[in-house]
């Protein structure tokens, strides 16, 4: 009798280990995200994306007459838009052959359109918009579907500015364009006309950043092998100037999305997947700096500081102007809504006069 009870409970003791491996990964471990990306939207950007790169060129050719190379401005958004009076004037009087605007409205937020007949956002939301969330891999997927919107809509669409709802302009709109398409006479990248020969993508690829290991292991330690290794793992901002030749390589690029569309925690994929694919596939054709300013020295729940009404001032544009790199910063975020009305007081004597 004691020798079978003994036997029966040497069996559970010998059991307990097996219990443990087999219950351990659902009791200790978190369950796993799916995926935010819905099927149906994946099978959408893959169609809008293939059209994009089939319909699309690459090429700027230094012939290209100057005036007819334009800008797209690409707004993201899932509110509405409160600064587009303030965008407005950046873009009057300035004739529509010099820009493009797009926007993509999250359509489960009811963004509204702005109200002004002669508004350039009234006809700028792009019909492909689809349901985004912070710090998930659908703010990569709404970023491509405005650049394949915008590569699709106009050839002469040269450089690719990707915007948030909170971004105000620093300069005026001929300081933009001539900075990004016009150099220095004595530049050896400059035509006899002024007209630049190669064009770089105002982006950041950041590899120093202290909390790099951790951002790449978001995924599991080793989700991103073998396509991103981590030496070639960078992070940097999502709001950047991109070239034609480098927006078709983003919406052409499938190797990578496959990683980063991978769920992962405390992370922003955005802030991954941008740099990296320009880090693997070209980064001397990126400058390595962006041309919108942001204030990290007192972030909130990863959010950059906001800047309030009573800040806004002609000293405060003239700070957040300045730059280490080769060109002062073109934008700046983040804005309460409220500073619309004191940055519009300032807008012509101090913003747009450069």
């Amino acid at each position: 009798m004691l020798s079978n009870q003994f036997v029966i409970s040497f069996s559970l003791l010998l059991c307990l280990p097996i219990l443990f491996f087999l219950l351990a990964p659902h009791v200790f471990l978190p369950p796993p995200r799916e995926s935010p990306i819905p099927i149906a939207d994946e099978i959408d950007d893959q169609i809008l994306f293939r059209r994009a790169s089939a319909g699309s060129s690459s090429h700027l050719s230094s012939g290209t007459p100057h005036p007819k190379l334009k800008i797209a401005f690409l707004f993201l958004t899932n509110s509405d838009l409160h600064f587009a009076p303030l965008w407005d004037r950046f873009f009057s009087p300035h004739p529509p052959s010099l820009f493009n605007v797009y926007v993509h409205a999250d359509p489960f937020s009811n963004v509204t359109v702005p109200s002004s007949p002669s508004s350039v956002f009234r006809n700028a939301f792009i019909p492909s918009a689809k349901r985004t969330s912070r710090a998930s891999p659908t703010l990569i997927s709404a970023t491509r579907r405005l650049l394949a919107a915008a590569l699709l809509d106009d050839p002469a669409n040269a450089y690719f500015a990707v915007l948030s709802q909170h971004c105000v302009p620093l300069r005026s709109f001929p300081f933009v364009y001539r900075s990004l398409f016009e150099s220095p006479p004595d530049d050896p990248t400059t035509t006899s006309r002024g007209v630049r020969l190669s064009y770089r993508s105002f982006l950041e690829l950041i590899s120093d950043e202290p909390r790099l290991w951790k951002r790449y292991v978001a995924r599991g330690r080793h989700a991103m092998l073998p396509e991103v290794p981590f030496e070639k793992f960078r992070v940097g901002s999502h709001f950047f100037v991109m070239t034609r030749r480098h927006a078709l390589l983003t919406v052409r690029d499938r190797v990578l999305w496959r990683k980063f569309k991978i769920p992962c925690y405390e992370c922003f994929p955005e802030e991954h997947y941008f740099p990296t694919l320009m880090n693997i596939k070209d980064p001397e054709g990126c400058t390595g700096y962006s041309l919108t300013r942001v204030n990290w020295t007192a972030t909130v729940k990863g959010h950059p500081y906001t800047y309030k009404p009573e800040e806004v001032s002609s000293d405060l544009i003239h700070r957040l102007r300045l730059s280490n790199h080769s060109s002062s910063y073109f934008f700046a975020r983040k804005f309460m809504p409220a500073c619309l009305k004191p940055l519009l007081a300032i807008a012509d004597s101090v913003i747009f006069r450069d």
